[in-house]
């Protein structure tokens, strides 16, 4: 909406009656400790109107000199600098850095450019408010509206439009050091200054339509402007950077569990499972006990042997067994048991509910590989199965040892990268991944390639 410059109405500071009802609206709007502090009582706070460049009617708030809200067809949004400030007010979609230039050109977030966190995507219906940040930050860089619920989005194969950007850090909304308070100047009045300009040939102004002035030419080699020189951004500025910090990193909890095939679910019906449900060790035991004991399989002359009825035949036995073995003992039925379960596991990240997922977790590889000039390079991949953020993996490789590091796909796959850094970084990988994360060392494959003490990496 703010892709490009757009057309200023009026710029007057907000009345006492329209400052309350502003207040009460935010407070209404909005759910978060503290948000009703972003209308002030007493601070500056200004009420622009201006049109977009497709036509749109667009008041905004600004206070000390920074937009905070914006108002479209009666509806309010916030602005990145006050979701710098309230970085959970919205559900906030994830995409790479060089993903921001697009959207402040105008673009819409497509699916693809979309980063699937381990926890899932954020549950939003269709036309819900949402913020966009970026790999490695948790601030805000953009306001959007979700073209599609979540569910539309994984239905879709995550393809096609997922939200409409309203605007952007770095759009038109919040050049930082251009603003301009005519009424604290010699003109007093937007006008007089336009017209002290149009004198002076450096504008052209025109009455386009009644009431309102509007800037139809500028003469960028005049002197006036050709001097001018834009000051430093301020220090003091809000930056992306300034919001709070990302969480600190928890190594998920994994736990191998069992899901039960067509062919064992016999076995498990008695006990309320059914094919595809999902068992610990535990579980699957005691299911499993709890069918022989139902059944009084458990033979009279030796409680230590389980008699086998068909069903346990079927699931159990091998084809060669099973018209010779009649019975087995506990240990040798029970570890038949877990062997016919499909493999799987159960992940719990950090303020996150259990996640159960069929086959064996993936580990965290480590791989060295050749490249031009006999260059040795590291690559890891899988890093995401963990809660790891490969863009930030690679950003303190990268200044821990002194070397290029990028990201890049993984043959054979989609949506998924590798972090490849430049020479033998095994030695950082290994503190790094066990020492600071403490991701147990059997889910890392690869440390053994490290350097050996005196030998060049």
């Amino acid at each position: 909406m703010f892709a490009k410059a757009f057309r200023l109405k009026s710029n007057t500071a907000i009345k006492g009656s329209d400052r309350r009802k502003l207040r009460a609206d935010v407070t209404a709007a909005f759910s978060a400790p503290g948000i009703s502090e972003l209308v002030p009582s007493k601070d500056d706070l200004n009420v622009v109107k201006l049109y977009a460049h497709k036509g749109d009617a667009v008041t905004v708030y600004v206070r000390g000199g920074n937009p905070i809200l914006f108002e479209l067809e009666k509806n309010l949004y916030p602005t990145v600098y006050t979701l710098w400030s309230y970085p959970d007010l919205l559900p906030a979609f994830t995409t790479w850095p060089p993903v921001l230039a697009k959207l402040a050109g105008g673009a819409d977030l497509m699916l693809p450019g979309l980063v699937v966190p381990p926890c899932g995507l954020p549950r939003v219906q269709q036309g819900d408010l949402c913020a966009i940040n970026l790999v490695g930050s948790r601030a805000p860089v953009a306001v959007a509206v979700a073209a599609m619920s979540t569910a539309e989005m994984l239905a879709s194969g995550m393809k096609g439009r997922g939200l409409t950007v309203l605007h952007t850090y770095l759009d038109h909304l919040c050049p930082e050091g251009q603003q301009l308070d005519i009424k604290k100047s010699s003109y007093k009045k937007l006008s007089k200054f336009l017209q002290h300009m149009q004198q002076q040939q450096v504008v052209q102004v025109k009455e386009l339509s009644r009431g309102v002035e509007s800037i139809v030419a500028v003469d960028w080699k005049h002197p006036s402007i050709a001097s001018f020189h834009e000051a430093d951004p301020s220090p003091d500025g809000p930056s992306p950077q300034e919001c709070e910090g990302e969480q600190p990193y928890h190594p998920p909890d994994i736990e191998p569990a069992y899901c039960i095939p067509a062919n064992m679910s016999p076995l498990f019906q008695e006990s309320g499972h059914k094919k595809g449900s999902f068992l610990s060790a535990g579980e699957a035991r005691a299911a499993c006990i709890d069918y022989v004991k139902r059944n009084q399989l458990v033979d009279e002359d030796n409680k230590n042997l389980v008699k086998i009825d068909p069903i346990l035949c079927d699931c159990l036995l091998e084809k060669v067994e099973r018209n010779s073995v009649l019975k087995l003992p506990w240990d040798n039925l029970l570890s038949r048991c877990l062997e016919r379960l499909q493999p799987a596991y159960r992940v719990t990240f950090y303020g996150q509910e259990p996640v159960m997922k069929k086959g064996k977790i993936s580990p965290i590889e480590i791989t060295l590989a050749q490249r031009a000039s006999n260059k040795k390079v590291t690559l890891i991949r899988n890093l995401e199965v963990y809660g790891l953020d490969p863009y930030s993996v690679a950003n303190i490789l990268q200044l821990r040892g002194q070397a290029s590091a990028t990201l890049c796909p993984v043959p054979g796959t989609k949506d998924t990268v590798q972090v490849q850094i430049q020479g033998n970084q095994i030695n950082h990988l290994s503190r790094l991944l066990l020492d600071e994360y403490h991701i147990p060392r059997k889910y890392v494959q690869g440390l053994e390639k490290a350097p050996k003490a005196g030998k060049k990496k």
